[in-house]
């Protein structure tokens, strides 16, 4: 549990009550401490209801401060370009980037974008891989797991997509759940 981003000073003094609060309860008949640093929060052990309002409390938070944006767990190209344009920002005048390193983080820049664009192809190709398996299924019978048991049907119809179905049996199953293709 993280939270992210900076506590303006209404947040600070609202997680600070809720940890001195805790403590109390904790240090019930103890002299507590007054003063609580960022070192001192959560000495003790929290009851698992405790830790489900704190963890429900950062989330509310790390929700609000990253409202409409989708959290992301790699680096694209535009990240690399805003790292690269501050690092230039900030660099000092009387030692610049010497031009082998400016063109090697240039040249991971390229690699980055390259990679990308590989990656959807490749998410292209293997959509286009499975669509074709479905299709070639048609009109065969297939074995389509669904939870614990398994379907045995004549494949009716196909659909197209990143993720092909097949009608089987009157309803519509995702192709990844078929396991065997038989010869009619």
């Amino acid at each position: 549990m993280e939270v992210q981003g900076t506590l303006n000073a209404q947040e600070r003094t609202r997680l600070a009550q809720w940890v001195k609060e805790h403590n109390s309860k904790i240090h019930e008949g103890k002299n507590p401490q007054q003063n609580l640093g960022k070192d001192d929060f959560l000495k003790s052990t929290l009851s698992p209801q405790e830790q489900a309002e704190l963890a429900q409390w950062v989330k509310e938070y790390n929700s609000k401060i990253h409202e409409g944006k989708n959290p992301q767990q790699n680096l694209g190209k535009d990240d690399f370009l805003k790292l690269l344009i501050t690092q230039l920002s900030y660099q000092d005048p009387t030692a610049p980037m010497e031009d082998k390193e400016f063109i090697a983080q240039m040249a991971q820049f390229s690699t980055l974008d390259q990679m990308t664009s590989m990656a959807t192809d490749f998410s292209r190709l293997a959509a286009l891989v499975a669509g074709s398996e479905a299709t070639g299924a048609l009109g065969k019978s297939v074995e389509i797991a669904v939870g614990d048991k398994l379907i045995q049907g004549t494949v009716k119809a196909v659909t197209r997509g990143n993720n092909p179905e097949v009608l089987v049996q009157g309803s519509y199953y995702s192709w990844n759940q078929v396991t065997k293709v038989l010869e009619e």
